[in-house]
């Protein structure tokens, strides 16, 4: 497969590795949007939120907890921070590999841009 997160979460291209279990795998993006920008993937492929079903629903609460898991490592549980899951053009999704991108140690608006 030729998806830049498959091989990120595979080792095959280097990143600043926040986390990994047998499922996910979490690291920093390399263009942050706030203080802290990291990203939480699944390592089974998933093209978008759209391919997620209910016998995925584990998959999806153990990637919720460790959003939540990680904001405490990271040092943003406390103050706030987003969880973001663009999907497919129009939802600002660049990359079509499921991801969640936590951001924190900023002040956030709404409604998002």
């Amino acid at each position: 497969m030729n998806c830049i997160f498959c091989k990120i979460a595979s080792g095959e291209i280097p990143s600043k590795k926040l986390f990994e279990d047998e499922l996910l795998f979490a690291f920093y993006d390399i263009q942050p949007q706030a203080p802290v920008h990291f990203l939480i993937i699944p390592k089974q492929h998933f093209s978008s939120l759209n391919d997620i079903s209910k016998e995925h629903s584990g998959l999806a609460g153990h990637l919720l907890a460790t959003a939540a898991e990680l904001a405490k490592k990271t040092g943003i549980d406390q103050s706030g921070y987003r969880v973001v899951l663009n999907t497919n053009d129009d939802g600002g999704q660049s990359v079509p590999h499921l991801h969640a991108h936590v951001l924190g140690k900023r002040k956030f608006l709404w409604p998002p841009g």
